[in-house]
């Protein structure tokens, strides 16, 4: 029997698809966790153009819905997707990285978090584009907001 998860989930959006052809760090917005149990950020890359461009991924936690006083959160409030790598680590990508994916969990206790992703040695078309899911609601169904 299969379990219906969308019932108890809410996706929103983080990075719209863009195309980076720079080195200008890509800001997130701001996910507010209240009312969920789990968060997962997922990355999604398109082509890219470069051939030796990187991609490092940063997640910021803060009690703040601003993210005043933010600090980048522990490997240890963070679930990688690869085994015996660091989850930033693990969540970044580069230039031979075209059609993949990227998964990273949250399990720390602050309620709100950003993730940004900063391109270096870019000078060609980057596209990429990321969301959050928020898993485990307090109260279900969950309606699926708008943005």
């Amino acid at each position: 029997m299969r379990r219906d998860s969308a019932n108890g989930m809410q996706l929103k959006a983080v990075l719209a698809a863009v195309s980076v052809a720079d080195n200008t760090a890509q800001v997130g917005s701001i996910i507010d966790i209240q009312g969920f149990t789990r968060l997962t950020y997922a990355i999604q890359i398109g082509a890219v153009a470069d051939a030796d461009a990187t991609f490092a991924v940063l997640l910021e936690e803060s009690n703040n819905a601003d993210m005043s006083g933010a600090n980048t959160v522990a490997d240890g409030d963070m679930i990688s997707e690869t085994v015996g790598v660091a989850p930033l680590t693990a969540a970044g990508f580069k230039f031979d990285s075209d059609g993949q994916v990227r998964k990273l969990g949250y399990r720390g206790s602050k309620r709100y978090t950003r993730l940004t992703v900063t391109p270096a040695n870019n000078a060609g078309a980057a596209a990429f584009a990321a969301m959050a899911i928020l898993d485990g609601a307090n109260n279900a169904p969950v309606v699926q907001a708008v943005s």
